[in-house]
C-alpha cells in the first residue's frame, strides 16, 4: 500500500489517502492517479517507516518543498526546528530524569510540561505505573 498527502494551497495537509501498489508504482503514477481519480491536483507521496520526507504526513502538517518534508504544527512559539529531523523542539533541554522510572519508586515515571512563559520545563510530575 503507498500513501499520499493531500495538500491545500498553502501547502498544508488536508487529507490522506491509501493506494494499491498496483495504482502507484511510482509516486508520479501515484499522484496522476488520484488526479483523475479526484480531480484535485497537489499530492505528495508520505511514508509510514519515514523513510522519505523525515515525517510520516498527518493533517494539519506542512509539506515543505525546499526541506522535502512534512513538519508538524509548532507547539510553542519559543521551539525551533531541528534541521535534521524536521521536528520541533524546545529551546532547553529536558530534564535528564524525564520518562525514567523514578530512581526512588521503580514503578513511576517522571514528566514535565513546557512553561511558554518562562521558556522551561516546569511542573514535574510523577505518574504511577502500577
Amino acid at each position: 500500500m503507498k500513501y499520499f498527502a493531500k495538500l491545500g494551497l498553502t501547502s498544508k495537509v488536508t487529507g490522506l489517502h491509501l493506494l494499491h501498489e498496483s495504482d502507484a508504482p511510482t509516486e508520479e503514477a501515484g499522484t496522476a492517479f488520484l488526479n483523475k481519480q479526484t480531480g484535485y491536483p497537489f499530492w505528495v507521496e508520505t511514508f509510514k517507516d519515514r523513510s522519505k520526507r523525515k515525517n510520516y504526513a498527518g493533517i494539519g502538517m506542512t509539506y515543505d518543498e525546499d526541506r522535502d518534508a512534512f513538519i508538524p504544527k509548532k507547539s510553542y512559539t519559543s521551539w525551533v526546528l531541528n534541521e535534521s529531523t524536521c521536528q520541533w523542539e524546545a529551546p532547553v533541554a529536558l530534564p535528564d530524569d524525564a520518562g525514567v522510572d523514578d530512581p526512588d519508586n521503580p514503578t513511576e515515571i517522571v514528566e514535565y510540561t513546557w512553561d511558554e512563559d518562562t521558556t522551561s520545563w516546569a511542573n514535574r510530575t510523577v505518574i504511577s505505573m502500577s
